[in-house]
This record gives C-alpha cells, sequence and structure tokens, in this order.
C-alpha cells in the first residue's frame, strides 16, 4: 500500500471509529512506536529511538488527557498515575538507554490493551444479550422443534 493510501485509511478509520475504538488504536500505536523504539534502542540508533519514544510518549499524553476525572475521579487518578509512571519509563530508556525500562513501558503498555479489548468484549456481550432479551420472537412449540429435530 503506497503512503498516500495509508495515511487515507488511518484517517478514515480514526474518523469512523466509536470513542471505544479510538482508544485501541491509541494504545496499538503506543506500543507499536515503544517496541520500534526498542529494536533500535538495540541497534544504538539513538536517533530513532528517542524519535520513536517521542511518539510513544505523545499518545500517552493523549490517554492522560483524555481521561474523565468528573466521571471516574479515583478510576482516573490511578491511571493518570499509571500513564505517568509509563511516560517517566519511556523517558528513562530513552535518555539512559536503558532496555529494561523500555521493557517495562511495553508491558505496562500491553496489558492496559488487554484489558480494554476484555472490557470491550465484555460489553459487547452485554449489548448483545440486552437486545436479544428485546427481540419478539415466538416461543417454540413442540412442531418447531420436531421440524428443527427432523433436519438435523
Amino acid at each position: 500500500m503506497n503512503p498516500q493510501a495509508a495515511q487515507t485509511y488511518l484517517r478514515t478509520r480514526v474518523l469512523t471509529a466509536t470513542p471505544e475504538q479510538l482508544q485501541i488504536m491509541l494504545y496499538d500505536g503506543a506500543i507499536r512506536f515503544a517496541e520500534q523504539a526498542r529494536i533500535a534502542l538495540l541497534k544504538n540508533d539513538f536517533e530513532n529511538t528517542y524519535n520513536n519514544v517521542s511518539r510513544a510518549q505523545k499518545i500517552v499524553l493523549e490517554l492522560t488527557t483524555s481521561l474523565k476525572h468528573k466521571i471516574a475521579p479515583e478510576l482516573c487518578a490511578k491511571l493518570a498515575s499509571l500513564y505517568n509512571y509509563i511516560y517517566r519509563k519511556l523517558t528513562e530508556a530513552s535518555v539512559k538507554h536503558t532496555i529494561e525500562a523500555m521493557d517495562e513501558a511495553i508491558k505496562l503498555l500491553k496489558f492496559q490493551r488487554e484489558t480494554w479489548a476484555m472490557l470491550l468484549d465484555q460489553l459487547a456481550k452485554q449489548k448483545a444479550a440486552n437486545h436479544a432479551n428485546h427481540l419478539d420472537m415466538p416461543a417454540p412449540s413442540a412442531q418447531m422443534e420436531a421440524s428443527i429435530s427432523m433436519q438435523g
């Protein structure tokens, strides 16, 4: 895919995504840039390390600023602390060239992404169950059950 087409695709994905999907996309981007920074760090390519860490940090800042403290102050305070810690680990990895700090930041980002994905999956199941409970379907009859058992 050429760069312009990729950019157009990404822009369309972002503009049509739900807030929940945007959160997953932010985690994916932060993880991708942090992993690229890790690879550059292993190669002692400090310029690419810095560039990719900076991109990951911008995403972590976006995650921090998008917290809605008025809705869930205690949860948001904990997440803000976690994002601050991840940001500092990324900084440490970039400045001190420590792979351990980078690995810790990546591990935490992946854990948060996995947690968010599990939450979205759970919400989708609840939503489907709620919709199924509100469907106006007739109760199965003996004739209906007999025709199903004959076919299968």
